[in-house]
């Protein structure tokens, strides 16, 4: 099976430093973390990184600091991982759903004005599979209306906007450290801001809504236990060292996924999404996305491939469509056509350092095949 994604790590590199912490006995929020933090924050080039337990974690915390609550309204992309719409509903707040650029699977600005009322506090734009949004039309709409933005860059640890780096333009950036992730810790997770007052709030709600005063604790809000362990932050550590390495591997496959797939035997429908990267931006390829015009439903031809031993998956999901959103909102398909269209024609093959030439043109020639 070639495998959808995989860790770029070692237990070479990284067991001299596992062997100190755990004969340390300090195992949660110790050195290791505070390396893990001022490594990240140096590299993303922003004031502040807290370390969480995860990707929804850092969501969930950045709302909490905001003082998103009942009665406050937050756009996000209804093409998506449900957990950005999950925090919203968790603090009580409503989540508002928005339809994306097919060209770019990421929210549409077009759609982010539809959706502005009174009750809109804040919006959360996905760096889609790290394809940066569209930012600086994103902040303009933000600061006109007076909203917080909260960037999730799950899957954009190394995206860059010209110079600017994912999750350093919004008030709050939101980053996963999930196994398929660029970088990975297992489970985990960051947040960026360069407001010191915002990340003092983050950090309370961290650990359980305590603050420190010499020998004494004192728990001001209900907070949660949202730390990383120092077993995991050695982990990210080694691979922030060295991140850059790891994204020119991936952006080389891509190259190479790219020109197998095309050709002159490529089907019509085939396509890879995006088409082409714009000019300025840096795409990191956390998943490689193509879509099959020709098709009804992508979910056959996943199938075909995985009975070929290519661990192909579906792109995302739709929200609006899921259980508890089409029962609480009762939204409608015609409301959401462009994620309607990316969740039935859209699939993620297999994309990681550890693909060699053999695995991309067996890849390519199942993907033709296939269609």
């Amino acid at each position: 099976m070639i495998r959808l994604a995989y860790p770029d790590m070692s237990f070479k590199e990284v067991s001299g430093e596992l062997k100190k912490v755990i004969d340390s006995g300090w195992l949660t929020k110790g050195p290791k973390t505070q390396e893990l933090e001022e490594a990240a924050r140096k590299y993303l080039k922003v004031r502040e990184a807290i370390s969480v337990s995860s990707g929804t974690a850092a969501l969930h915390l950045s709302l909490l600091a905001l003082g998103i609550g009942a009665g406050d309204e937050v756009i996000v992309p209804d093409f998506t991982f449900p957990a950005a719409a999950n925090v919203i509903e968790i603090v009580g707040a409503r989540a508002v759903l928005a339809d994306i650029d097919k060209d770019t699977l990421n929210i549409d600005p077009c759609e982010i004005r539809k959706k502005i009322n009174r009750r809109t506090k804040a919006i959360i734009p996905v760096h889609q599979f790290g394809y940066p949004a569209e930012m600086g039309e994103i902040m303009k709409i933000a600061r006109k209306n007076r909203l917080y933005v909260v960037e999730d860059a799950a899957c954009a640890f190394g995206s860059k906007i010209g110079s600017k780096m994912c999750g350093s333009i919004g008030d709050l950036g939101c980053f996963s450290f999930h196994p398929r992730k660029i970088i990975s810790t297992g489970e985990g997770g960051l947040i960026t801001t360069n407001d010191p007052k915002l990340a003092k709030k983050v950090r309370r709600f961290r650990e359980h809504g305590m603050d420190i005063s010499g020998n004494d604790r004192m728990f001001s809000e209900a907070g949660f236990n949202y730390r990383i362990s120092e077993i995991s932050a050695v982990l990210g550590i080694a691979q922030v060292k060295k991140i850059e390495k790891i994204i020119r591997k991936r952006l080389k496959l891509a190259g190479k996924m790219r020109r197998a797939l095309g050709g002159p035997k490529a089907p019509a429908g085939l396509r890879v999404i995006p088409a082409s990267v714009d000019k300025g931006l840096r795409h990191i390829y956390q998943s490689f996305i193509v879509s099959d015009d020709s098709c009804k439903d992508i979910r056959p031809l996943i199938s075909l491939l995985r009975k070929k031993g290519i661990e192909a998956t579906i792109s995302n999901v739709v929200i609006h469509r899921q259980p508890y959103y089409r029962k609480k909102y009762a939204l409608k398909d015609r409301g959401f056509p462009s994620s309607v269209w990316a969740y039935e024609h859209c699939l993620a093959l297999p994309f990681h350092t550890k693909l060699t030439k053999a695995d991309i043109g067996r890849i390519a020639e199942a993907v033709k095949e296939g269609i």
